[in-house]
C-alpha cells in the first residue's frame, strides 16, 4: 500500500476515534463541560494531562529546536519538566482543595474582588491565545504534510477538526479524547526513535543510543555529529549554549514557573475526586511525559545527523537536486523546505554561510515529522508519526480553548456581568467563546511569531509573569490583598508584553516592532521568549509593596487561606 493511502487510513481512524469519544462523552452540564464531572481517575487524569501538556511544541517542535540549537535546547527539557514538579507540589493540591472550576474563580474569591477576577481572565486569555498560536503552527505543519497542501490550507483544515470535537465535548469529551491521543502520540514518537537508534547505533533504546558509538565504527554519535556540523560552519552541537548562561537560566525559570501557571494544565487537577488525587495524577503525568521527554534529545540528534547525511552523503559530495528523495519533494510542496540553486551547479549545498547556503528554508518544525522518511523507515511508521503529530497538536489546542471559553463564559458572564444566567445559556456561551477563540488563534497562526516551541515559550512567559505569582501568593501569603494582587498581575504582564512587543512587534506583527530584534537592546542579554521570569519578579515585588501600604485582607479571607492549606476536608466529586 502506498504511503499516502496508508496515512489517510491511519489518520482517518484516529480522527474517527476522537470524534466518536467526543460524542459518547458529550457534555450535558456545565460541570461536565468545565471539570468532566469531577470524577476522573488519577491515572486517567495523569495520561490526559500528559496529552494536554505534550503539545505540538513537545511532539513536533522541541526535538527540531534541539536538533538545531544543540545543548542550548536543553532549556525546554529542564524548564517544562521542572515546572511540573512545582505544579504538583505547590499548586495542584491546594487549588483542588478550593474546589471551583477555573483559575480566575480562585483569584476572584481569594482576593475578594471581581476586578481581580477580570484581570486574571485577561491575563489567561493573552497567555492562552499565544499558546494556541503555537498549536496552530503545529497543526498547519502536520496537516500540510499529511494532505500534501500548502501550510495555510493545512491550518484551515486543522481548525475545522478542532472546532468539531472541542466545542462538542467540553472537558468531559476532551479528557477521554486526550487519553486516546496520548496513546497515539507516544507510540508515534517512540517507535520511529527505536528504529532510527537501531539503524544508527545498533542500540534499540534511543536514550542509550544517543551516547553510543555509530554502528560498525568506534566513533560516538555525538562526536560524529559535532564533526559534520562544524565542517559546514555551524556551532558544535554538544557545546552550543543558548546565547549566554544567564539567558539559559532565566529562560529555564520562565518555562518552569510558566508551566505551573498555565490555566489549561491547572484546571485538569479540578477533575479528580480528592485532594490527594491531584498530587497523584501530577505524579503519573510526569511518568507519562518522561517517556517522550527522555527520548527527545536522541530524536533531535539523530534527525540532525540523518538530515546532514542526506544533503552531504560524503564530505564535499552534495546531493544532486534532480535526484532528491521523495520526502524532500513532499516538504517542498508545503513551503517549509526550500532550495535555491545559487551557483547553478544543480547540487544542494548546505552551509552556515548565507552567501553559500542553498537550503534557504529549513523549518525546524518539520524535523520530527520528516525524520522517519529521511531514515527510510516503513510506510506504516511514517503514517503513525503523522497521526501522532496531529494528536499532539489537537489535544493541547482543545485544552487551551476550553480554558479560554470557561474564562469568558464562567468567569466574565456568570461571575461578573450576568450572574443570573442559567446553565443552558452558560453552556452555549462557552461554545460560542470557544469558536471565537479558534478563529482568532487560527488567524494569528497564519503569521506565527516563532517556531511552535518558540511561540509556546512566549505563552509560558506571559503565564509566568501574571498568573503564577498571584496563585503562589494567594495560597502561601495571607497578607497579600486585592490591591497588591491586581497591581502585581498588571505590572508583571505589562512589563513582559512591552519587552516582547518592542522586539517582535505588537501582537507579533513584525512591521510594528519599535526596536526591532536588536540584541544590543536586550535587557542583560535576555531574549524576549525568556523574559517571563523577570516579569514574575516584578509581579511579586509590586504585589508585596502595594499590600504593605494598603489594608489587610478581611478575616474570613485569611481563614479561607488557612483552610486551603489543610489537606483534609475537600468534598468528594461525583463519579461517572
Amino acid at each position: 500500500m502506498d504511503l499516502q493511502t496508508l496515512t489517510y487510513i491511519v489518520v482517518g481512524f484516529t480522527f474517527a476515534l476522537y470524534i466518536g469519544i467526543a460524542i459518547w462523552a458529550r457534555a450535558g452540564s456545565t460541570k461536565d463541560f468545565y471539570v468532566a464531572g469531577g470524577g476522573v481517575h488519577p491515572i486517567s487524569n495523569g495520561m490526559a494531562t500528559a496529552a494536554d501538556w505534550m503539545s505540538a511544541a513537545s511532539f513536533i517542535s522541541m526535538a527540531g529546536m534541539i536538533a538545531f540549537m544543540g545543548y542550548g535546547g536543553s532549556v525546554f527539557l529542564m524548564g517544562w519538566t521542572g515546572g511540573f514538579v512545582l505544579l504538583a507540589m505547590l499548586l495542584a493540591p491546594y487549588l483542588r482543595k478550593f474546589g471551583k472550576f477555573t483559575v480566575p474563580e480562585f483569584i476572584g474569591d481569594r482576593y475578594y474582588s471581581k476586578a481581580a477576577r477580570i484581570v486574571a481572565v485577561v491575563c489567561l486569555i493573552i497567555a492562552s491565545v499565544t499558546y494556541v498560536i503555537g498549536q496552530m503552527k503545529g497543526i498547519g505543519v502536520a496537516f500540510s504534510r499529511f494532505l500534501q497542501v500548502d501550510y495555510g490550507t493545512g491550518l484551515l483544515v486543522g481548525m475545522g477538526i478542532v472546532f468539531v470535537y472541542a466545542v462538542l465535548g467540553g472537558m468531559k469529551g476532551i479528557t477521554y479524547t486526550q487519553i486516546a491521543q496520548y496513546c497515539v502520540l507516544i507510540f508515534a514518537y517512540t517507535i520511529p526513535a527505536i528504529f532510527i537508534s537501531l539503524n544508527l547505533t545498533g542500540n534499540p533504546i534511543p536514550q542509550l543510543g544517543l551516547g553510543s558509538t555509530m554502528a560498525g565504527t568506534d566513533t560516538f554519535l555525538l562526536d560524529r555529529l559535532d564533526q559534520v556540523v562544524t565542517e559546514l560552519g555551524f556551532h558544535e552541537y554538544t557545546t552550543q549554549s543558548r546565547l549566554s548562561q544567564l539567558n539559559m537560566f532565566v529562560y529555564t525559570m520562565s518555562l518552569m514557573i510558566g508551566t505551573a501557571g498555565l490555566p489549561h494544565v491547572i484546571i485538569r487537577f479540578f477533575t479528580v475526586p480528592k485532594v490527594a488525587d491531584a498530587r497523584t495524577s501530577a505524579g503519573w503525568a510526569l511518568v507519562f511525559i518522561a517517556i517522550l521527554y527522555t527520548t527527545a534529545p536522541a530524536v533531535a540528534a539523530m534527525a540532525r545527523m540523518n538530515f546532514m547525511n542526506t544533503i552531504e552523503p560524503t564530505k564535499g559530495n552534495y546531493m544532486t537536486y534532480d535526484e532528491r528523495p521523495n520526502w524532500f519533494k513532499n516538504w517542498e510542496t508545503t513551503g517549509l523546505l526550500e532550495f535555491k540553486d545559487k551557483n547553478g551547479d544543480g547540487k544542494v549545498q548546505y552551509s552556515a554561510n548565507p552567501e553559500v547556503n542553498e537550503m534557504v528554508t529549513v523549518d525546524r518544525d518539520i524535523m520530527v515529522l520528516a525524520n522517519p522518511e529521511i531514515a527510510r523507515l516503513p510506510n506504516w511508521v511514517i503514517a503513525l508519526v503523522a497521526a501522532g503529530g496531529l494528536a499532539a497538536a489537537l489535544s493541547t489546542a482543545a485544552g487551551l480553548l476550553l480554558a479560554i471559553s470557561s474564562a469568558i463564559s464562567h468567569d466574565l458572564l456568570k461571575g461578573v456581568f450576568m450572574p443570573d444566567i442559567d446553565e443552558k445559556n452558560e453552556l452555549m456561551a462557552s461554545r460560542v467563546a470557544m469558536a471565537g477563540a479558534i478563529a482568532v488563534a487560527g488567524y494569528l497562526g497564519f503569521n506565527p511569531p516563532d517556531f511552535a516551541a518558540g511561540t509556546v515559550a512566549l505563552a509560558f512567559g506571559l503565564a509566568a509573569s501574571s498568573i503564577f505569582p498571584a496563585l503562589m501568593m494567594g495560597i502561601f501569603n495571607k497578607r497579600i490583598n486585592k490591591e497588591g494582587a491586581i497591581a502585581g498581575m498588571v505590572a508583571g504582564i505589562t512589563v513582559t508584553l512591552l519587552y516582547v512587543f518592542q522586539h517582535q512587534g505588537i501582537m507579533f506583527v513584525a512591521s510594528t516592532a519599535f526596536l526591532g530584534d536588536l540584541k544590543p537592546n536586550w535587557f542583560f542579554g535576555i531574549e524576549p521568549n525568556a523574559f517571563g521570569a523577570i516579569g514574575a519578579v516584578v509581579n511579586f515585588a509590586v504585589a508585596f509593596l502595594v499590600s504593605r501600604v494598603t489594608q489587610e485582607p478581611p478575616e474570613h479571607v485569611q481563614e479561607m487561606v488557612e483552610s486551603i492549606r489543610m489537606p483534609a476536608g475537600a468534598g468528594d466529586a461525583q463519579a461517572h
